[in-house]
């Protein structure tokens, strides 16, 4: 199973909002020339961030903005705003108990997954949309 693109683009928004804030109005017109998709994939993932107190929007003049230091929005923040389907793995709809797998595949594998989960939201709580940025910096 894949994640949608929504988590991605976010973070690119995030870093687009983050590093042009100060110079210039970020509107989803101009985010979405850098995402490159259609400005309403923008302006939803918008209501998403904005939802979860990730960024703001100006009302009447538009514009986009960070709620908050860069720093401080982790890509476990980003993940949780805008993907809904959050969990990595799903088991397929009513294994056989007839079948000795079927029957314990649960048992074998829920402490697995959630170790797994685990570990990729401990890995995004500790990577930030500053330390993105300043590393996107670098690369220019």
């Amino acid at each position: 199973m894949q994640f949608s693109s929504r988590f991605t683009i976010a973070t690119h928004i995030l870093l687009c909002i983050a590093m042009f804030q100060n110079d210039r109005k970020v509107t989803s017109d101009f985010l979405a020339g850098s995402v490159n998709v259609n400005p309403v994939v923008v302006r939803n993932v918008l209501r998403c961030l904005s939802s979860n107190d990730l960024v703001r929007i100006r009302p009447g003049v538009g514009g986009a903005y960070l709620a908050g230091p860069p720093e401080n929005i982790t890509l476990l923040d980003v993940f949780r705003a805008v993907e809904k389907e959050q969990t990595l793995f799903h088991f397929h709809q009513d294994p056989n108990p007839q079948c000795p797998v079927g029957r314990t595949i649960h048992s074998v594998m829920d402490d697995k997954i959630e170790t797994m989960q685990s570990a990729m939201e401990s890995v995004m709580k500790d990577i930030t949309i500053g330390e993105l940025l300043e590393e996107t910096k670098q690369k220019m």
